[in-house]
């Protein structure tokens, strides 16, 4: 998927324009990446587009430690990064981890890529992560 499908699939499932999607990708990416380990954060950025990838790697730093938060403290933390209410990133979330695995061409977000950034979820971000992947949920379009 190229980055700018992945960027207006956002934008329309959140009923915002482009500028905010990439802003709220941007807040999603960096939690997300912040709770993986710097192997795994650098294997899922190799599977992004240009901007998306570039994106993804400035959020690396050297030695990192993994972020070990759940799912209310990582919500919050979008919230904040995105300036979106709570309610709003909790949906933002879903969406973009359920866009990801579309880029990462996974249909239940366990295959492949997908699987290793599940593996390192906690259990309350991996509920997350396959309630995005399912049929019905936002991301579908």
């Amino acid at each position: 998927m190229e980055e700018e499908k992945f960027i207006r699939m956002v934008a329309e499932q959140l009923g915002v324009d482009h500028d905010s999607a990439f802003n709220i990708i941007s807040a999603v990416f960096h939690e997300l990446h912040d709770r993986l380990t710097p192997k795994e954060a650098a294997d899922a950025g190799a599977q992004m587009p240009g901007r998306l990838k570039s994106l993804w790697a400035s959020f690396e730093s050297a030695g990192r430690e993994v972020a070990r938060i759940h799912k209310a403290e990582f919500i919050r933390k979008v919230s904040e990064l995105a300036g979106i209410s709570q309610d709003e990133a909790a949906k933002a979330v879903r969406v973009v981890f359920g866009a990801l695995q579309a880029m990462l061409k996974s249909r239940t977000g366990q295959e492949g890529e997908a699987w290793d950034i599940f593996s390192q979820l906690p259990k309350d971000l991996k509920k997350v992560w396959l309630e995005a992947a399912r049929p019905q949920a936002a991301h579908r379009l």
